[in-house]
């Protein structure tokens, strides 16, 4: 696998500008490769999952691995309704994931409406464009 180099920081806040582009182009570079592996990885797991024998066997081997297939529940919402109204009757908000929506936030501060316990603050970052 190839080396990516890291470098120093430049001195110059221009040099800094050039640094920063040319790492993010490598970065997106890499990204694609990681995208492309992980599409190759998915591909390998539905196979192994919809040709294995489900009634034969939990897995299969190879010269480098054996790969087992795992079932394991996962909870889904049927009544969005009756679900909320269960965590309000019993306080059980640990239910819930503690995250808020940053699309409807915005739709209501944009409407001029407050939300109560949610703030705003600000988060720097910068914009890169090539020249």
């Amino acid at each position: 696998m190839a080396k990516i180099e890291i470098f120093k920081v430049p001195a110059k806040l221009g040099a800094c500008a050039d640094l920063l582009y040319t790492t993010q182009q490598k970065r997106y570079e890499v990204q694609k490769l990681v995208d492309e592996l992980k599409a190759q990885e998915t591909q390998l797991k539905d196979k192994i999952i919809n040709e294995l024998p489900k009634s034969e066997a939990s897995g299969v081997t190879g010269k480098l691995a054996r790969v087992t297939v795992v079932c394991k529940e996962q909870p889904r919402i049927d009544d969005q309704d009756k679900l909320f109204a269960f965590v309000k009757k019993t306080n059980r908000f640990d239910l819930l994931q503690k995250r808020l929506s940053d699309a409807a936030i915005r739709d209501m501060w944009d409407e001029g409406k407050e939300i109560p316990g949610v703030s705003k603050f600000n988060t720097v970052g910068v914009s890169i464009n090539k020249i």
